[in-house]
């Protein structure tokens, strides 16, 4: 249960709806029947108001039984709210819903919690209108990439060769021009072949779109391409998808490493359920805010240890005490765990849900503050 940004919990009223999804297709996806949820609204709209013991339940099982109420129909249903990590999943009776609403991609649900029960709506007069299947291609353009995405350590490591692409832009700008058929393949085997044309050298590649639930994974000569492009972190790639064919550019230009200076605290984050569990004391921080002004500024060695041995062990001081410790960074492939004292510092700090923690790297030591 982590979450990037600050938040202020706000009450909620009856006509509030302060979680709005557009279905995508695993969340309509029968065979595989779950709504997926992001980590952040369910944490500031639902798990929050939940009671003591659902919220003991969630921490202890990783997932807690709930009542969800149809608003549109008044039904109610016994479900389950599954932690994933990054991620929640509704599961339970979720694909009798799909079979009973007729819930289709591109159609949006609502949600939210009052009095001890979960509500959710899908209002007929808010489908989005989903582009035709196989539209004819515009001319591909050398400004128009619909996917951007700045690499992270897991993108360029050739020993784990994939490129991690939100489910939400491939669905969106990939999945929407292929045929029911493939779509349909794509769910049930899971991978599909397709052809990736680099833009910048018209090499052209046999890859595989791989589905894993909340993402998809680029693979198959992704190693090569690293290799070959020289492609590191902190670099822009960009995709769209064009007569049939998947086409991709790096510019070398698009990186700009971002300083650190001293006064300045470029990750901050507001502390969720699962940082502040003394029980299982870690403090969970983004991939791409580790990467960027902390991977940054180590040793070509130092980022090589880490990818090998999956942690490595840092300096961490706290700058609101002087206090130094001896503690751990663990890679856990989108995101990274700081810990080893943590569980401590809790306890001394005496940290809360909601309270910000601003980091930065200086002089070979993590930096902490959290300002009161």
């Amino acid at each position: 249960m982590k979450r990037t940004s600050y938040y202020n919990a706000v009450a909620q009223v009856h006509d509030q709806w302060p979680i709005k999804k557009a279905l995508t297709l695993s969340d309509v996806d029968i065979t595989h029947p779950f709504l997926t949820l992001s980590r952040q609204q369910v944490e500031t709209h639902i798990v929050v108001y939940m009671s003591p013991e659902q919220n003991e339940q969630l921490r202890a099982d990783g997932q807690v039984s709930l009542n969800a109420q149809d608003d549109d129909t008044g039904e109610m249903h016994a479900m389950k709210l599954k932690w994933r990590g990054s991620y929640y999943n509704l599961i339970g009776k979720w694909g009798k819903i799909v079979r009973g609403k007729g819930l289709d991609v591109g159609q949006e649900i609502q949600l939210r919690w009052i009095g001890g029960c979960l509500h959710f709506s899908v209002p007929q007069h808010q489908v989005v209108v989903v582009p035709p299947v196989r539209p004819v291609a515009a001319p591909l353009v050398h400004d128009h990439w619909p996917i951007k995405k700045v690499l992270t350590l897991s993108d360029v490591d050739i020993n784990h060769p994939f490129l991690l692409l939100p489910r939400r832009s491939v669905e969106d700008h990939i999945l929407a021009h292929w045929v029911p058929q493939e779509r349909e393949r794509l769910r049930k085997e899971e991978q599909v072949d397709v052809n990736a044309c680099d833009y910048d050298t018209g090499d052209m590649h046999v890859m595989k779109l791989k589905w894993r639930g909340n993402y998809y994974n680029l693979i198959g000569k992704w190693a090569n391409i690293v290799r070959q492009k020289g492609l590191g972190v902190g670099k822009e790639i960009r995709l769209r998808w064009s007569n049939n064919c998947l086409y991709f550019s790096v510019l070398q230009e698009h990186y700009v490493p971002t300083p650190s200076a001293r006064d300045n605290w470029p990750i901050k984050k507001a502390l969720t359920l699962s940082d502040v569990d003394t029980n299982h004391p870690f403090l969970t921080l983004p991939g791409k805010a580790v990467e960027d002004h902390i991977l940054f500024y180590w040793t070509e060695q130092g980022r090589e240890q880490l990818r090998n041995e999956r942690q490595i062990s840092l300096n961490a001081r706290d700058n609101d005490t002087g206090d130094l410790y001896v503690m751990k960074l663990k890679w856990r492939g989108s995101y990274y765990n700081l810990i080893g004292k943590w569980g401590k510092i809790i306890r001394e700090k005496r940290l809360h849900v909601g309270t910000e923690i601003k980091l930065r790297w200086d002089s070979g030591c993590l930096i902490f503050s959290v300002p009161q």
